[in-house]
């Protein structure tokens, strides 16, 4: 029989803005060959037709460059989860692979330097989080986790016997 897992205090995910949604990257797409098909006109009315199966190949080349680099960034995300148990900080890259670093909360205090960037520090220990977000949202993210944080060192106990 399995213990059953602590309850999520506090969780936040992050990910990147992403640049375009599908229907700007078909926008893309139609785009690329446009501008691939008006020097594949001028080349070919000039007589170097030859040019044409570089032009052909160059074009699917680039949309598969941009898709591959559209879905690795779909991977990447980054979560903070409070629990009793800890504090953990999950990043997950471009590739799938995850990283997961454990802070003990009651230890850990919020930094926010003058460029904006939120780090996490625990004795000799920084963890730098919140990379992707803007300015107002970073804010907003750093509130909430000095929120959840004061909150799980200063519990409220509920006795029912003293009411």
């Amino acid at each position: 029989m399995s213990a059953a897992p602590d309850p999520i205090l506090f969780e936040a995910v992050i990910t990147p803005p992403s640049s375009f949604s599908p229907t700007g990257y078909r926008v893309l797409a139609g785009l690329l060959c446009a501008g691939a098909a008006l020097p594949a006109t001028l080349f070919t009315i000039m007589g170097a037709w030859p040019v044409l199966g570089f032009i052909g190949a160059e074009v699917p080349l680039v949309l598969l460059l941009i898709l591959r680099q559209a879905r690795g960034a779909r991977r990447v995300r980054e979560a903070l989860v409070l629990t009793q148990a800890g504090l953990t900080v999950t990043r997950t890259d471009h590739r799938g692979r995850e990283r997961a670093l454990h802070i003990d909360p009651y230890w850990a205090r919020l930094e926010q330097d003058a460029t904006g960037g939120l780090t996490l520090v625990q004795r000799s220990r920084r963890i730098s989080i919140g990379q992707h977000l803007g300015e107002a949202d970073r804010d907003d993210y750093a509130a909430a986790i000095r929120t959840a944080l004061a909150r799980y060192r200063t519990p409220i106990f509920d006795n029912p016997q003293l009411r």
